[in-house]
């Protein structure tokens, strides 16, 4: 069930797992193998209990296992927002959690010395209209308010790494990092099924029976009887998961990896930092395999499975930065689902007694993720209540069948307001030249 993708063509083994049959026990029953379901797991068994983990498809064949790889600090939600929500000591908590779970991944790889992950620190954060003042004072805010210490680059720095008229000014962060998030998680699962827990595929969760504090998991052939039901479903839950799924969207991103660049790398990027830009729906790439870009963007309620229709759309993105790749090759093209709440924080915490959620990271899920699952694991081993901090994002509705429309017709406008910046700021930079 794993899509044919750059992951998938370089991942570490990963042996099937059977489904489940017969009836199962455990303190915990987790619904999704996905980096939050595993992340979750471990924590867990780390803490001494005992966990079933079930997944209608493979480990991490949704969106952990094909995504951007980008760890790194901060929420889907920025700042700025969550400080006029949460007020500023709550924002810096979680900002604080967001930091916790970038390091959390970076130090399971270490530790474990998990294979194939292939770490590298760097992202750069680019605009693409002239804004040198905001981000210094975004820089300087984030030093004082957080403790959180970020690079400033003028025009000229950032043209000296990446080679484009397109980009003005940068912010650089050297505490995150970008990865091989597939074979992270086939790593994680094999910790897992070392240190005694069950992994079930092809097991989707029919539904979820509730009496006496106890809750039964039920799938096509077999149940879990558990004291505790974790959902860590993703963009690709359905109707089973209940009010759950009504409150958030499925929204699908699409990436790309080009042929080999060779002697046109140079020409293109001088940093082996991943890059992501301030648009609202983002262009997002970095360097894999020595010289290959490996591009992402496009986020829309629309998951085209077109390969070639997918390589031709990415390629106009990057050719809209990089003229100079006109004629580039597009090997592979995919696309995949994120789980998005309306108030782009994820759910992280209780849905009634026993019954926890951790999920709908928008976009944002390869720090986020491992941090609520241990939130959730702390919660469950009565160690602390700090899911309490996002107490302030519950299940808002996500608008029913006319939500995908909704959500598209806001992205339109979105970009519209990004084309009209970026023209200007383009134009301003032709005057002055």
């Amino acid at each position: 069930m794993y899509i044919n993708n750059y992951y998938t063509a370089t991942m570490q083994n990963a042996p099937p797992r059977t489904a489940l049959l017969g009836q199962a026990q455990a303190d915990v029953c987790i619904v999704g193998a996905g980096l939050a379901g595993l992340s979750t797991a471990w924590e867990l068994l780390s803490r001494g209990q005992s966990v079933v983990l079930l997944d209608a498809g493979r480990v991490a064949w949704g969106a952990s296992g094909r995504n951007g790889g980008f760890v790194l600090q901060g929420w889907s939600e920025g700042l700025s927002s969550i400080e006029r929500r949460c007020g500023k000591a709550t924002a810096a908590s979680l900002f604080k959690l967001s930091l916790e779970g970038v390091d959390t991944v970076r130090d399971m790889i270490a530790q474990h010395q998990l294979p194939g992950c292939a770490p590298t620190p760097g992202k750069l954060s680019v605009v693409r209209y002239e804004d040198g003042d905001n981000l210094q004072r975004t820089r300087d805010k984030m030093a004082a308010d957080f403790d959180f210490h970020l690079q400033y680059l003028d025009r000229q720095a950032v043209q000296e790494k990446l080679r484009t008229e397109r980009y003005f000014q940068a912010l650089r962060d050297t505490h995150g990092f970008h990865f091989h998030p597939l074979n992270y998680c086939l790593g994680l699962a094999r910790l897992i099924e070392l240190k005694g827990g069950r992994i079930h595929e092809h097991s989707p969760m029919l539904r979820v029976e509730s009496e006496r504090g106890r809750h039964r998991v039920i799938t096509e052939q077999g149940s879990v009887d558990c004291a505790h039901v974790v959902y860590c479903c993703g963009g690709y839950g359905g109707p089973e998961f209940g009010k759950l799924r009504r409150a958030f969207l499925p929204i699908a991103t699409y990436v790309v990896l080009t042929e080999p660049l060779g002697e046109r790398l140079p020409q293109v990027m001088r940093t082996t930092d991943a890059v992501g830009d301030n648009r609202r729906a983002s262009d997002y790439y970095r360097i894999v395999d020595g010289d290959r870009l490996l591009w992402g963007g496009r986020i829309t309620t629309r998951n085209l499975q077109d390969e070639k229709r997918l390589g031709q759309l990415l390629t106009a993105d990057i050719l809209d930065v990089y003229p100079q790749l006109r004629g580039v090759r597009i090997d592979k093209a995919w696309s995949g689902l994120m789980g998005y709440a309306r108030h782009k924080m994820p759910h992280i915490g209780p849905l009634g007694k026993g019954l926890w959620t951790c999920t709908s990271f928008g976009g944002h899920g390869m720090n986020t993720a491992p941090i609520g699952a241990r939130v959730i694991a702390e919660a469950i081993s009565g160690e602390t209540d700090r899911y309490r901090l996002f107490d302030a994002y519950g299940l808002e509705w996500n608008g029913g069948p006319l939500g995908p429309a909704a959500a598209q017709t806001v992205y339109a406008g979105l970009k519209m307001m990004d084309i009209f910046q970026e023209t200007r700021s383009q134009f301003r930079a032709t005057q002055k030249n």
